[in-house]
């Protein structure tokens, strides 16, 4: 019992610490009130030595009260001090421990003056004795209540001596004054407790506050998948990178990372191993990283980096050749090693871009560019870039102005039969007038209309004229029509087309619908759904550009595919090339395999042609045979095929010969 009750009177006379957010706070509340506390004092003990001057001894009444002026004021100027910075935890927790440890020594020394100076004055002197004790050291105790060691200390060493001193007096008045101090003084100490609880619980609620405060910030900062920053944090890091590359005229590069081949392994494994692909990207990308490069994850299989060493274009060429290099290594995660691409694109500032927002926006630009002519690795946004996005913003300005029925219209380029030479079906190829800038290239207007999403608005008219005209051709000649990634990624979408087709009149069943890889790894079951209502219709479905994306074997038997469409890339100069030439051998024999038709793009020359058939290519097409050709154009040519058939004949019987 005693050891307890000793145990909680340690407790109470002593500074914790294990709280350094209510050290804290104390220490921040004394720094305010302690020197006060000390000029209270100094002018209540210099009052109470004035009076006693005629009568008390020289050291009672000058030279003690000077030696406690200059601790007072030593005391004062040290949280004065203190109230301009707040120091380390250990600092304070040293302070307030001296603090309490000076507690009782002055608090005695003050208690100890004013007694000794009572026996030489007269009753109201002696009077003025009780009140300087009674209310001055109800000023310390308010003023000290914050750190309740120190109050308790100050209110047990002179309420005691006070009680004990003038209740020994046998004068009914001084008597009266120690129960009136006594009683006081318990109230205080409840008054005190209470307060220095509600103190404590208001610092940790402020404290658990602030923790939860930093924790949704942090949240609200941070992928919650990989544990990188995220877009929000990101474009914060730019800002405050650029913000110090403009102060420090320094160069400045953001780079966006966008991986290859992620979503057929997404598909494929799952969402729980592409998960930790995406966990695995984000620790390579740090490894790679130092103090200078900021790497975030954007969203999806994209990241991001913003790299604050002057670099130069060469020094972020080999950077960017290793970080590529270390994205394409294997992961190891599944039964089977998985092993995926990145591209990446950078843009610096001042040579590339004059604002944070415009430098993200030429490194995306970069890697839109680098996904499209060289994926798996690093573009940085040049000169020629820059006066491309500016045609491309010219060239989306008039697309989106564009009156679609009578600015956009169909050019068809002939498939034919590699050995009779036979028509046996025309691709409709997409053109555009535009009265602002003229004939328009596909290859320019096309990625634009993808990126902005209007290119299934053209899909419609351009479908319903080429529908329109193929009613002409002879009977089984086909039509072979190029839907985008846009056109099979809804039900809505799918369903325009259809009623498009049916409201033709043309056969269905000579109907080719031509989709690439990209559109597939969109969104496998909606375009699995898609190629089965158009299969339903009897359309064909046609797999363009077969060879130059990521599907696997797997994924392209689950679809109802008709034909396969072997890119233009490697049959130019096929017949030169070994690598083009078993890469085309080794599609033909899939699609063999597949019973599925192949058509050949892209046949240039003769000698390409030769090679093409003797590799077993059925259809081709091709500069070699026909540029794309106006409407009225493909019932001249039809009606020629005969004659140039024969024509051609004769060359192959001579050459043969």
């Amino acid at each position: 019992m005693i050891r307890t009750l000793l145990d909680t009177l340690r407790t109470l006379l002593s500074v914790p610490h294990d709280n350094p957010r209510l050290l804290q706070a104390q220490y921040v509340a004394l720094s305010r009130q302690l020197p006060l506390m000390y000029l209270i004092l100094l002018l209540n003990m210099w009052a109470l030595a004035i009076t006693h001057l005629p009568t008390a001894p020289f050291w009672l009444t000058l030279v003690i009260p000077l030696l406690m002026t200059v601790i007072c004021v030593l005391r004062a100027r040290i949280w004065l001090r203190s109230a301009r910075r707040l120091p380390a935890d250990a600092q304070i927790l040293a302070s307030l421990r001296r603090t309490n440890q000076l507690v009782p020594f002055i608090a005695g020394a003050f208690t100890s003056w004013s007694l000794a100076l009572y026996p030489y004055g007269d009753s109201y002197s002696q009077s003025q004795v009780a009140f300087f004790m009674g209310i001055t050291v109800i000023v310390c105790i308010f003023c000290m209540m914050h750190l309740r060691p120190a109050a308790l200390t100050t209110t047990l060493v002179v309420n005691v001596a006070f009680v004990i001193f003038f209740a020994s007096t046998h004068n009914p008045a001084f008597i009266a004054t120690a129960v009136n101090v006594l009683l006081v003084s318990l109230a205080m100490l409840i008054v005190l407790q209470h307060h220095y609880r509600d103190f404590t619980r208001l610092v940790n609620v402020q404290a658990q506050t602030e923790q939860l405060s930093n924790e949704n910030l942090r949240l609200a900062n941070q992928d919650s998948l990989t544990g990188l920053p995220n877009r929000r944090q990101f474009f914060t890091t730019l800002e405050r990178a650029m913000s110090q590359a403009i102060a420090r005229e320094k160069r400045l590069a953001v780079g966006i990372l966008d991986l290859d081949g992620f979503k057929p392994v997404n598909d494929l494994y799952g969402h729980s191993v592409g998960d930790k692909i995406l966990v695995m990207v984000g620790r390579r990308l740090l490894q790679l990283a130092g103090a200078t490069v900021h790497v975030a994850r954007l969203g999806g299989d994209e990241f991001a980096l913003v790299l604050e060493d002057d670099l130069s274009d060469e020094e972020l060429q080999a950077f960017g050749k290793i970080l590529c290099e270390q994205l394409h290594v294997e992961f190891l995660l599944v039964d089977v090693p998985i092993q995926i691409g990145a591209t990446l694109g950078i843009a610096t500032f001042p040579q590339g871009a004059t604002s944070a927002i415009q430098l993200f926006e030429y490194a995306d630009y970069a890697l839109y560019q680098g996904k499209r002519h060289n994926p798996g690795s690093m573009c940085l946004f040049s000169a020629s870039h820059r006066e491309q996005l500016h045609h491309d913003a010219i060239t989306e300005q008039a697309l989106r102005r564009a009156v679609l029925d009578k600015e956009f219209f169909v050019l068809f380029q002939p498939i034919l039969e590699s050995c009779s030479r036979e028509t046996v079906a025309f691709e409709a190829l997409a053109r555009w007038n535009s009265p602002e800038l003229g004939l328009v290239s596909p290859a320019r207007f096309i990625p634009i209309a993808e990126r902005i999403g209007l290119i299934n608005r053209l899909t419609l008219p351009l479908l319903r004229q080429a529908l329109d005209m193929a009613r002409a051709w002879p009977e089984g000649i086909r039509l072979s029509f190029n839907l985008s990634v846009h056109d099979c990624g809804s039900h809505d979408s799918v369903q325009s087309i259809i009623d498009v087709i049916n409201a033709s009149g043309f056969n269905p069943a000579y109907l080719d619908l031509e989709i690439t890889e990209t559109v597939v790894m969109q969104d496998i079951p909606q375009v699995q759904w898609a190629i089965g209502q158009f299969r339903t219709l009897g359309c064909g479905i046609s797999l363009d550009d077969f060879g130059t994306g990521y599907s696997s074997l797997s994924q392209l038997h689950a679809l109802a595919l008709t034909k396969l469409k072997i890119d233009r890339r490697f049959v130019t100069d096929i017949h030169v090339n070994p690598a083009s030439y078993k890469i085309v051998k080794s599609l033909v024999a899939l699609s063999l395999d597949m019973e599925l038709e192949c058509v050949i793009e892209g046949v240039e020359t003769e000698d390409e042609l030769k090679a093409l058939r003797s590799l077993g290519c059925t259809q081709v097409q091709g500069f070699f045979f026909s540029r794309p050709v106006a409407f009225a154009d493909t019932l001249a040519w039809l009606a020629q095929a005969e004659a140039r058939r024969g024509q051609w004949d004769a060359e192959q019987m001579l050459n043969s010969a």
